[in-house]
C-alpha cells in the first residue's frame, strides 16, 4: 500500500526533456518505509537542469487482507 500526502510541481516537464528521479529512504518504521523522491528535468539541448517536483512517499507493508505487517529485516 502507498500513501501520498502531496506532490507539488515546481516546473513542467517538456517533450524531449531527460527526467531523473532520485529516491532516498528517510525512515524505516515497524510497518512502513518513508521515501523522499526528487525529480529533475534536463531541458532540451542541455540548456539547464531544473527541479520539477519533490514528494515524500510512505509505503506500508501489508498482508493479504490489507492489514499492516512488520517490514522484513534487510
Amino acid at each position: 500500500t502507498t500513501l501520498f500526502r502531496s506532490v507539488v510541481f515546481h516546473q513542467p516537464v517538456h517533450v524531449g526533456d531527460l527526467v531523473s528521479f532520485y529516491a532516498e529512504v528517510v525512515k524505516v518504521g515497524r510497518t512502513s518505509i518513508r521515501v523522499q523522491v526528487t525529480v529533475e528535468a534536463d531541458r532540451r539541448c542541455g540548456e539547464k537542469t531544473v527541479p520539477v517536483t519533490k514528494a515524500e512517499v510512505t509505503f506500508v507493508n501489508t498482508d493479504e487482507d490489507g492489514r499492516p505487517k512488520p517490514v522484513p529485516a534487510p
